[in-house]
């Protein structure tokens, strides 16, 4: 035997005893986002994306039940709405659920109080960067607050006022979204922020790109367009159905078309309400322009479109004149499932990644005294 064969069939030998040894994919996937799972108390770290008029109580109870997150979408509902939703999504599930509320609601301090009357144990504050004021009655309620950090400095500053742990979510997503991509929020974010827990979304829709953002330092997901055609998902069959049919592309952002009314972009699936989106705002801008109505009137009216047209989409079914709200996942929606199998597979998808990968002890042989130093 030649010293290059001895040492190659040494080599083999040694890793092969590492790695016989190692623990299973499960465990190394439990290991990675472990402090997400602590943070959120739940078998995995996925959060359910807090979508208006889908993430209600059947949507959420069904994610926390199969072992993830779920997060009731406030969106516009009024204090009593919420407890109301609260209530029975509780009764739906024993398990850990949070509660999604949009910074400018303008009962905003009730609804932070009817989730401390409720017990809920994890408020996310969505539209907008929450005061330090808002964390701190968060937190005085006995819940953990979260935030979305739209960049690093805003990350630290939020986990300075109180943060219990922040949300980044890329262009890539549904609805509301920033103007930059998740790999580049999560290459600026997550090396330099650690003090408290990191989830990543926007454009999640595979195991394997779970696995690579638990790498590179998340404590878990959040993902939304994924959960859209869950069976236990109430999105009208027609919402559903327009989900199973588009694909990455169909998923466009919204255009402004005066610097004067700023608009959020929201990302949906091109159709016939997008066109009069386009419409509506110059409809809107002319009524500023001839005295009607004052610009912050403008504004609110060109900001409530989407709420309306949303509803008619997600409940009534108006596919062609409704706002599709997507991400540009939707095209690995391919099929209605129920919320189980998804987060199953998801799992099985990271799993299987890290089943390819030589065992993390095996990195710990050091060079000079293992077989593969020799060679």
């Amino acid at each position: 035997m030649t010293d290059a064969t001895s040492h190659a069939a040494a080599r083999s030998a040694a890793l092969s005893a590492v790695v016989s040894g190692a623990p299973s994919a499960r465990v190394r996937l439990d290991r990675l986002w472990q402090r997400g799972r602590d943070f959120l108390g739940t078998p995995t770290a996925v959060m359910g994306g807090a979508m208006s008029w889908v993430s209600e109580r059947h949507l959420v109870s069904a994610i926390s039940n199969a072992g993830g997150f779920g997060v009731l979408a406030c969106g516009s509902m009024g204090p009593d709405q919420l407890a109301a939703e609260i209530a029975g999504t509780r009764a739906l599930t024993a398990r850990p659920f949070g509660v999604n509320l949009i910074n400018m609601h303008p009962a905003l301090d009730q609804l932070i109080d009817v989730c401390r009357e409720q017990a809920v144990g994890h408020v996310v504050i969505a539209g907008g960067l929450p005061s330090g004021a808002t964390l701190r009655r968060i937190k005085d309620g006995g819940a953990k607050a979260m935030g979305f950090a739209p960049t690093l400095g805003a990350g630290r500053r939020m986990v300075k006022q109180g943060a219990d742990a922040l949300v980044i979510e890329g262009t890539e997503a549904g609805g509301h979204i920033g103007p930059v991509s998740t790999t580049v929020l999560a290459q600026e974010i997550l090396p330099d922020l650690r003090e408290v827990p990191v989830f990543v979304a926007g454009g999640i829709g595979r195991g394997e790109a779970i696995l690579s953002y638990l790498e590179l330092g998340a404590a878990g997901v959040q993902i939304g367009t994924r959960f859209v055609c869950a069976t236990e998902s109430i999105a009208h069959p027609n919402f559903k159905q327009a989900f199973m049919r588009a694909s990455a592309r169909d998923a466009q952002t919204s255009v402004q078309i005066d610097p004067r009314f700023p608009v959020i972009p929201v990302r949906a699936l091109a159709n016939e309400g997008s066109k009069r989106f386009m419409a509506f705002q110059r409809d809107i801008i002319a009524k500023v322009d001839a005295g009607v109505m004052s610009r912050d009137e403008g504004n609110l009216e060109i900001e409530h479109f989407w709420s309306g047209a949303l509803r008619r989409a997600v409940v009534e079914g108006d596919v062609e004149t409704g706002s599709l709200m997507a991400g540009q996942s939707v095209g690995m929606v391919t099929r209605e499932q129920p919320v189980a199998d998804i987060l199953a597979e998801l799992i099985a998808q990271a799993e299987s990644a890290l089943a390819r990968r030589p065992s993390d002890e095996a990195s710990l042989i050091p060079m000079a005294e293992s077989p593969v130093g020799a060679l």
